[in-house]
């Protein structure tokens, strides 16, 4: 513990966690304490925490709008990549903390601040995302982890430090499970979800509906590209977090977007996770639908085979990185010409493609028709597989 703090600037969400460190800062540390709350689109009374946030103590209160440079800046990006954690992730949490990592650290530097603060557990991912974030973009910074120092050990004594110090949590006895909300997803984890044999309550989804609720007509939707970004829905030109606004509320009235996993931490554990990302899901399908016409085979298996790598930094937490920096730089290259629109069909759970078309096209029905063309001589296979066959007949007659 460093006693020479005077002035902790702390990631501030208003959920249980954070309130109880809040408090817990400034009666454990003597010093001031900054709370900062990031708009990410998640549809909370951010006010109302910025009030809390003050009756319990706080020096300052910042409230920032994060939710335009969000999307633009960090969820785009890996759209551009599809990048998927281990199959299923699309990374709504990881792709958030750096960007509050970084809006804190600059407050800290508004504010002359020491030290700043999160309220990650020393057990989760969230500790990594932050503190490599504030290294990477100030390396002298201090930083405090309430859960890697002080004696709770676990959620249910921060809910009896909550009631014993009267301070207002969502997080009770009746709802043990910790959620994350922003405009790219929710996530459920912890608490009832930990036993991973044990469905999901239904009545805990937020951003969609049940599939046997969801409406019995299908719907078609048609989503515009420019070098790899979503710029149009249904013909509408609309902002980054305009636009993923649109595709949660089409996404999660169709019930599209679910997931539930059970995920390889960065710290060496498993955990389950269930999300909810139904505008993400729809974009990651769409873009596919474009690249698949646009992009070159070669470079479209260059870039895949580099996805995992891209996903893993993300999930790791280095997006502020030096291999970062490249393996951006190269996934936006690869893009240069995934321009175009994808259709796609929504129903009951379910979103396919129906649909894709591009100005950059390289595929050509004239080339790829089964009917008479005059641009390709069957023939000419011949000699290609014989040619890629030499090696396996070489192989087996070694054999013989």
């Amino acid at each position: 513990m460093d006693a020479g703090i005077k002035r902790i600037v702390l990631a501030y969400s208003g959920g249980l966690d954070t309130s109880v460190i809040l408090r817990w800062l400034i009666e454990t540390y003597g010093c001031e304490v900054v709370a900062f709350l990031a708009d990410l689109g998640q549809e909370e009374d951010l006010a109302g925490f910025a009030r809390k946030a003050e009756r319990l103590g706080a020096a300052k209160v910042y409230v920032e709008d994060l939710r335009e440079e969000f999307v633009r800046d960090f969820v785009y990006p890996a759209v551009r990549a599809n990048a998927v954690y281990e199959g299923g992730y699309l990374m709504g949490t990881s792709l958030a903390r750096p960007l509050i990592a970084k809006k804190q650290l600059e407050i800290a530097a508004r504010e002359d601040a020491d030290a700043v603060a999160h309220g990650a557990t020393g057990k989760g991912n969230d500790q990594v995302r932050f503190e490599l974030t504030y290294f990477s973009l100030n390396p002298r910074i201090r930083v405090v982890a309430p859960w890697r120092e002080w004696e709770f050990k676990g959620r249910q004594e921060l809910i009896d430090y909550a009631i014993a110090h009267d301070i207002p949590v969502p997080t009770t006895r009746d709802k043990p499970y910790s959620t994350d909300c922003n405009l790219l997803h929710t996530s459920y984890e912890g608490g009832i979800l930990e036993d991973p044999w044990r469905e999901p309550d239904e009545k805990m989804f937020q951003m969609t509906q049940a599939v046997q609720n969801a409406p019995d007509r299908s719907q078609y939707l048609e989503i515009d590209f420019d070098q790899g970004t979503p710029v149009a829905v249904d013909g509408e030109r609309l902002g980054p977090a305009a636009l993923l606004t649109c595709l949660n509320q089409i996404g999660g009235r169709h019930g599209i977007g679910r997931i539930d996993m059970v995920e390889n931490r960065f710290v060496v554990m498993k955990s389950r996770g269930v999300y909810e990302t139904p505008g993400g899901t729809i974009l990651h399908l769409a873009h596919r639908a474009v690249e698949s016409l646009s992009m070159d085979r070669e470079v479209m298996h260059l870039r895949d085979s580099l996805v995992p790598k891209f996903a893993e930094l993300i999930y790791y937490g280095f997006w502020y990185s030096p291999e970062m920096d490249i393996l951006r730089q190269f996934m936006d290259e690869a893009q240069r010409h995934v321009t175009g629109t994808a259709r796609l069909k929504l129903y009951k759970g379910n979103c396919w493609v129906v649909g894709r078309k591009s100005p950059t096209s390289l595929y050509h029905p004239q080339f790829a028709t089964f009917e008479a063309d005059d641009v390709y001589h069957q023939a000419d296979a011949e000699g290609f597989i014989r040619l890629n066959a030499l090696r396996l007949r070489i192989r087996s007659l070694l054999r013989a």
